[in-house]
């Protein structure tokens, strides 16, 4: 079995924001930006669904020489989208996953972004991030035995976010 290409998060971000990608990061590399304390080898965004925004990510996948796992087609119509819960792409600078409605959420990136926040990353990348409470929902929703642990983790630091806004009078 080959070895997994090497994860780049910053050249995965930085071809869909050259690309003016609308998408939310998610997952487990958006709970580590929010401060939980995991590892990830890969990436996941829920885009917006519409249709031009869709062809503004096949263009950042075609960029980064994107194929789909699954070895099918890499086509991003609303047909595919709409039928499939989680497309998952494999490229020189890593995996990412494509998911159009997150468990947890309606309407998935509509309904993540009016609590998502653009986060500073380094070299000049700002993404927009799911919120924690977004994050932990989401997580809750998937309802992993195996994420019990995390899903603790994000509601302590939902908790502690909240501490620190009223400490801060917002």
């Amino acid at each position: 079995m080959a070895a997994p290409p090497p994860f780049d998060p910053y050249a995965l971000l930085a071809a869909l924001e050259r690309r003016r990608v609308a998408y939310i990061v998610i997952g487990a590399f958006a709970r580590i930006i929010r401060g939980a304390d995991e590892l990830t080898d890969g990436l996941d965004i829920a885009p917006s669904l519409r249709s031009e925004n869709l062809g503004r990510l096949e263009a950042a996948l075609a960029d980064l020489g994107a194929e789909r796992t699954d070895g099918r087609t890499l086509a991003l119509d609303e047909a595919t989208i709409a039928a499939e819960p989680l497309i998952r792409v494999r490229s020189p600078q890593g995996e990412l996953g494509i998911v159009p409605e997150p468990a947890g959420t309606r309407r998935g990136y509509d309904d993540l972004r009016r609590a998502a926040t653009r986060e500073h990353l380094g070299r000049g990348l700002r993404p927009t991030v799911a919120s924690t409470a977004d994050l932990a929902r989401m997580l809750a929703a998937l309802g992993d035995e195996a994420d019990v642990p995390k899903l603790q983790a994000m509601r302590q630091l939902v908790e502690l976010e909240l501490d620190l806004g009223h400490e801060l009078g917002l």
